[in-house]
């Protein structure tokens, strides 16, 4: 069994930072491509940015500049560096993994955690 630990999420100004980190557990072989979504209130939940295990990345247009999504390997560790953070920037932010581990090959979520910024 694979589960995911999201840290990092809290309550912060305007201009603020936080580090989000997601840590997977279980009997993993490899994680293939990793990310983070978040889910404002009454919103859809969107994709926020991806990370290969090339390491190449995609953000949404509107944390592009201000995110910095990184994974260490060795860890089975996801990170999501938040600067310079806006009011709408509030939400649960959930991270995902496409891991191979003895059951096969499947995403799995974490349980997400709250980022609340205040103006």
């Amino acid at each position: 069994q694979v589960q995911l630990v999201e840290s990092g999420g809290g309550l912060v100004q305007a201009g603020g930072s936080l580090r989000l980190s997601c840590a997977a557990s279980g009997s993993i072989f490899s994680i293939n491509s990793v990310g983070w979504y978040r889910q404002a209130p009454g919103k859809e939940r969107e994709l926020v940015a991806i990370i290969s295990s090339a390491g190449s990345t995609i953000y949404v247009d509107s944390v592009k500049g201000r995110f910095t999504i990184s994974r260490d390997n060795a860890k089975n560790t996801v990170y999501l560096q938040m600067n310079s953070l806006k009011p709408e920037d509030t939400a649960i932010y959930y991270c995902t993994m496409q891991v191979t581990a003895t059951g096969g090959t499947r995403s799995y979520w974490g349980q997400g955690t709250q980022v609340t910024v205040s103006s």
